[in-house]
């Protein structure tokens, strides 16, 4: 299960950023998901919370933005979303296409925190 590995790096790179923001509690991260990013979402959710267990993002809620798969049709010159990741087709025309603009993202995005996890002056 891969999604552990990524879930550790989520933790170890969302704790960095906290420590850079003076922050000692995060109670949100924020992450973009792609369709083809090749995670599972409910593995993924779960690892996370094995792997935040006793950082400082502990307890924190994993908040996963959905991102759809977005490509470019040659005969269209348009995008397009698709509705099936089986079928990489222009859903308007049919033309194949294989040039992929969005769904491959792992992103994370932002961090939440309570006002009360940052130290003053912060």
């Amino acid at each position: 299960m891969h999604e552990l590995s990524i879930a550790h790096s989520l933790v170890d790179l969302a704790g960095d950023a906290a420590a850079r923001a003076g922050v000692e509690r995060v109670s949100v991260v924020h992450l973009r998901l792609g369709a083809l990013a090749g995670v599972v979402r409910d593995a993924l959710e779960f690892s996370f919370e094995v792997a935040s267990a006793g950082t400082p993002l502990a307890g924190a809620r994993l908040a996963i933005e959905a991102v759809p798969v977005r490509v470019f049709c040659p005969r269209c010159e348009a995008e397009a979303e698709l509705a099936d990741v089986q079928q990489f087709r222009c859903p308007r025309c049919g033309t194949p296409t294989a040039q992929v603009l969005a769904g491959r993202e792992l992103e994370l995005v932002a961090l939440e925190y309570d006002e009360a996890a940052a130290p003053l002056g912060v």
